[in-house]
């Protein structure tokens, strides 16, 4: 059965519950469904309020969000009982340099790119010493499974290079296109990635564009970063192009989580909201618009940080809360993922990237571009040995290209079902 035939008929056996409870009938059945409406009730009610800090101040952004102001020591990193005398860290110790020359101007350049900001920003302000946290609302934990899985990817979710069997790679549900680097290690990553709005078809799956830091074995241990831009109706009850980061260290079974929906990542910057919408987007013939994104371990420190554009480090996860990332990653992949739930036994319609395919190139397909390590003395090099996977090149591709102006690039993504992929 599909998922959307199993909550279609979930609501026909609740709506006859309700009336049966109506005309007094099933009285012990009835009293149990209301115990259980109130114990979750309770749940969500506590979950919010561990969630949701006191605001210094709150701003209300054109797209419905609710953006808190919380003092930077009240930020929910500091519910983990081992941060509870940590001294917030206000600066990496050092910023990697770069190597390859991303900043240099040509003088024509081949294609015109615009940075983003977050819709938030047209309606007010966080002031230094707060952090902007996106407010969580009753409704997104109740669109959950259950509190306890709000803001948690499901288990097996991240690109398996290694074992590309058609049939084992799509029980997962998940779908990539992506690059990657392997066999040696990594101590962070870079890339700017193209940001579109692509076409979600069920509210419960979303399309994201990231990059991944990731150590350990694909099994039961992996330890694994991530951050990039996604859409996720399930997640954020819209179909918005957000900013997003994720973390785990158990394979996404117990530990980790979304942006701030969990204590973790501690967030030292007053001007960017993790999981908050990213405006303007890039347009098919239009205005291309990207984010540039590092990741890397502070040698000093060992705490792996982040940087959002070029002047806004965001914060950082602590070294404490990773085993095989407390030294380094050995694997790192760019690229796109979707969730395909094969409603009534067709492949999903969800667009990954810009929903073109590669070969339609700038200002058509998607695109992440001056792609980048970080290697052991803290440098930015260009990646050796950058290879591609996808489960299914008919349904979303990826192809890699290099050049003088986005030095390693590829351009990846599809629409999907078509003629080619049902």
């Amino acid at each position: 059965m599909s998922s959307a035939a199993h909550f279609s008929n979930e609501r026909v056996f609740r709506g006859f519950l309700v009336w049966f409870c109506s005309w007094g009938l099933l009285s012990l059945t009835c009293a149990a469904g209301r115990l259980s409406v109130s114990s979750q009730n309770l749940e969500v009610h506590k979950h919010l309020k561990r969630l949701n800090k006191p605001a210094v101040k709150s701003i209300q952004s054109p797209d419905g969000d609710i953006i808190d102001c919380v003092h930077i020591s009240k930020q929910p990193a500091f519910d983990h009982p081992f941060l509870k005398d940590h001294k917030i860290q206000m600066n990496p110790s050092t910023i990697p340099d770069l190597l390859f020359g991303e900043n240099k101007v040509s003088e024509k350049p081949k294609e015109r790119t615009n940075p983003v900001t977050q819709l938030w920003h047209q309606t007010g302000a966080c002031s230094s010493g707060t952090i902007p946290v996106r407010r969580t609302k009753k409704e997104d934990v109740l669109r959950a499974s259950s509190a306890k899985r709000y803001g948690k990817k499901k288990h097996r979710t991240v690109p398996l290079p290694r074992s590309a069997d058609p049939d084992l790679a799509n029980q997962s549900g998940h779908q990539h296109a992506i690059a990657y680097v392997e066999g040696g290690k990594f101590y962070g990553a870079k890339a700017t990635i193209n940001v579109w709005e692509p076409k979600v078809q069920s509210s419960n799956e979303f399309s994201l564009s990231q990059l991944w830091i990731l150590g350990g074995a694909f099994g039961q241990d992996l330890n694994s970063i991530e951050a990039g831009w996604q859409v996720s109706p399930d997640l954020y009850g819209d179909n918005n192009t957000r900013l997003f980061t994720y973390w785990t260290s158990d394979a996404y079974q117990a530990t980790g989580c979304y942006n701030l929906l969990c204590s973790g990542f501690i967030q030292i910057n007053s001007q960017i909201a993790m999981g908050a919408s990213i405006s303007p987007v890039s347009g098919f013939h239009n205005p291309q618009y990207d984010i540039s994104i590092t990741i890397w371990k502070d040698p000093k420190e060992g705490h792996w940080w982040m940087q959002f554009g070029d002047g806004y480090v965001l914060g950082y996860w602590p070294s404490f809360l990773f085993s095989y990332l407390a030294e380094s990653a050995s694997i790192v992949e760019w690229g796109g993922e979707v969730v395909n739930m094969e409603e009534e036994g067709h492949h999903t319609t969800t667009q990954m990237g810009s929903g073109q395919f590669p070969d339609a190139g700038f200002s058509k397909a998607s695109y992440f571009r001056n792609i980048q390590v970080v290697d052991s003395s803290n440098n930015l090099k260009e990646p050796k040995g950058l290879n591609t996977f996808t489960e299914k090149s008919n349904c979303y591709d990826v192809e890699v290209g290099k050049n003088d102006d986005w030095g390693h690039y590829f351009y990846y993504g599809g629409p999907g079902r078509n003629p080619n992929c049902q």
